[in-house]
């Protein structure tokens, strides 16, 4: 056991380390993770949905469109309802993914037509969050 003093932030810890084995060499021994095996493929269906997009749908000319979540995560707060009118770059409601919280933005002047997410409500990438018209 060989004992060291470590200062952390100002702080200072005493701690106690143990050599396991020896290498060889003078590198350390590295650990290789072992491989993952890919999942079994199920068999192709005929009638398979396609997946979720998990950006907002490009909107249409009259500038309808949906955003949806771009990834998982939790609804902290919900900025605007049905019937606002929004600004381009304008914020619509932040989602916390990760702990990070990710701003959903206006992408063009448009009318709020349907607000599809709540406060705390958890959503899956891909999920409708507002409807533009």
């Amino acid at each position: 056991m060989k004992k060291f003093r470590v200062r952390v932030n100002g702080k200072e810890y005493e701690v106690e380390i143990e050599e396991l084995a020896a290498s060889p060499s003078n590198e350390p021994a590295v650990a290789t993770p072992p491989r993952p095996t890919p999942p079994a493929q199920p068999a192709p269906t005929a009638a398979k949905t396609p997946p979720r997009p998990a950006t907002p749908a490009a909107p249409t000319a009259d500038g309808a469109g949906t955003i949806s979540a771009p990834m998982p995560g939790t609804i902290l707060e919900v900025k605007v309802q049905a019937g606002d009118r929004v600004a381009k770059g304008q914020i619509l409601m932040i989602l916390e993914a990760m702990k990070m919280e990710n701003e959903i933005l206006a992408p063009h002047d448009c009318t709020i037509a349907e607000v599809r997410a709540v406060k705390g409500a958890s959503v899956n990438a891909g999920d409708p969050l507002v409807v533009l018209a």
